[in-house]
């Protein structure tokens, strides 16, 4: 059925696979780059995060190093009014070093402002009230700093993070509340040098879900809680960090989203990208390159379908051209063969002999395995050719050639060749000495048996001499010397009487 197609139709066949493939790898293509898209936005906002969270350990780190000078300080040296000087130039210094720290406070059991970094001022509105105050008085176990929700500072009415430690007495009871407060300003700051887009948002929580502080930024959200989110439930799940493609319940829309707990601290940081946004240049590209490719198909389609048309009028010339083709590689292949074949016997000629030997012989010394070669010599050759003439002698090599091309071997790299004159050459790759006897000893009975008479022999008839040689050959040996050795071989056949195979190794 295959046959029977027209190249018309095989035309039309391979125009509509190449359009179709161009719009298929098209396809595949806008889709590799979507996912490269939304890949390279996952490493974003991992990044992002990772840079936030970086941030906020780092930042609350060295806050409460300071806390806890403080409240060594205060334990250790107490609150007279040399230990109060003293402390209130430490707070007055740390703010000063610090840029996120707005101010450095101590209170004592009853809430009532001892020191601060606010030089100047004396604060006299008692603390009881708020909740870093309440919870270090509720929870005696408790000596771990304290990072509360965001509130109002008194001092100067900016939104702070307070963080927190207890005060004790020397017998362990309650002694009030050393507190540092952040500047919010200072992670708003810094916040706003990230850039997740016009859709993105940035959040400082707690992790309990209480936002401290979001890009965009929102007074009323401060505070607010994220607990009922389907990504705080994931966070829940999976604390320490996580990435996936989250639904806003605040305005639906569908934002990757990297969430990375701090290292030291009960907060985390969430970094988020709107997925439209991400990919709306995507899909402008996609939209233009499309367009593109649909037109070209268009095109290809249009100039297959002249083509057709034209490939009808040249079938007959192309007929023709190829019968010339074959024609000519069917002589060159007869060229080529005689250029490697002896005219007169059919067995190879000394070229592609040189040839094979020199291969064989590389390769045997590359994987150290014998090889082995019979040198042949027809006996009294010089004496038929001067009785029955030089035409009965070419017809003796040709029969002699026949019977021994018999009995060579078809292996790969076997080969029979007319080394010169009366003389032929087996080589025979993968074969030791004994193997190489035996197969000149099959050869010598072979053109026995052909029984073609030869009045100047002793034995009244055609026979042969063989001297065989194997070696497993060195990388630097010359092939010669298996040549050489084989040679040896068949001299001493000769002169032992002929019409024998002679052995390298008992010709030494």
């Amino acid at each position: 059925m295959l046959k029977r197609l027209t190249i018309t139709v095989w035309a039309t066949l391979f125009v509509t696979l190449v359009c179709g493939s161009l719009v298929a790898t098209d396809i595949q293509r806008s889709w590799s780059l979507r996912e490269d898209t939304l890949d390279s936005t996952r490493r974003s906002t991992e990044s992002v995060a990772r840079a936030m969270a970086q941030h906020g350990n780092d930042t609350f780190k060295a806050v409460d190093a300071i806390l806890h000078g403080l409240k060594e300080r205060i334990e250790n040296d107490g609150t007279d009014e040399r230990a109060i000087a003293r402390l209130e130039r430490v707070m007055v210094g740390s703010v000063r070093k610090l840029p996120q720290l707005n101010g450095v406070f101590a209170f004592d059991a009853q809430g009532r402002w001892m020191v601060n970094s606010i030089t100047g001022r004396k604060l006299d509105m008692p603390v009881t009230d708020r909740d870093y105050f309440t919870w270090h008085r509720d929870h005696p176990g408790d000596r771990n700093v304290r990072i509360g929700a965001p509130i109002v500072s008194r001092s100067n009415g900016r939104w702070v993070i307070p963080l927190s430690r207890r005060l004790e007495g020397a017998d362990g009871s309650f002694a009030g509340v050393v507190l540092a407060s952040i500047d919010m300003g200072y992670f708003r700051r810094f916040y706003e040098r990230l850039d997740v887009g016009q859709n993105g948002g940035l959040v400082l929580a707690l992790s309990d879900g209480t936002v401290v502080l979001r890009k965009p930024y929102k007074e009323e959200r401060i505070g607010s809680s994220l607990a009922n989110i389907p990504l705080y439930q994931t966070y829940k799940e999976h604390p320490k960090s996580g990435t996936g493609e989250f639904v806003s319940v605040r305005d639906g829309e569908v934002r990757i989203a990297t969430y990375q707990s701090l290292d030291d601290f009960p907060l985390f940081v969430l970094a988020a990208m709107s997925k439209r946004e991400v990919l709306a240049r995507w899909r402008e590209d996609t939209i233009v390159h499309t367009s593109g490719v649909l037109a070209l198909a268009a095109l290809l389609a249009w100039f297959g379908h002249r083509l057709i048309r034209q490939i009808k009028l040249r079938l007959h010339a192309e007929g023709e051209l190829r019968q010339a083709r074959d024609a000519l590689a069917s002589l060159n292949a007869t060229l080529e063969k005689l250029a490697l074949q002896d005219g007169l016997t059919g067995l190879a000629n000394r070229r592609q002999f040189d040839a094979t030997l020199a291969k064989e012989f590389s390769r045997a010394s590359r994987q150290r395995t014998s090889l082995a070669f019979a040198m042949i010599d027809v006996d009294y050759f010089k004496r038929f050719n001067d009785r029955y003439g030089h035409s009965a002698g070419d017809d003796c090599l040709r029969s002699v050639a026949n019977a021994i091309r018999g009995q060579t071997p078809t292996r790969s790299g076997d080969l029979a060749a007319r080394y010169g004159g009366e003389e032929i050459g087996i080589l025979l790759p993968n074969t030791d000495e004994d193997g190489a006897w035996a197969v000149a000893e099959r050869m010598r009975i072979a053109v026995l048996a052909l029984r073609l008479e030869h009045g100047d022999s002793p034995l009244g008839m055609i026979s042969i001499s063989a001297g065989v040689a194997a070696v497993v050959p060195e990388r630097d040996d010359d092939p010669a010397v298996l040549i050489e050795a084989a040679d040896r071989a068949l001299y001493a056949a000769k002169n032992a009487g002929r019409n024998r195979v002679g052995r390298a190794s008992n010709a030494e």
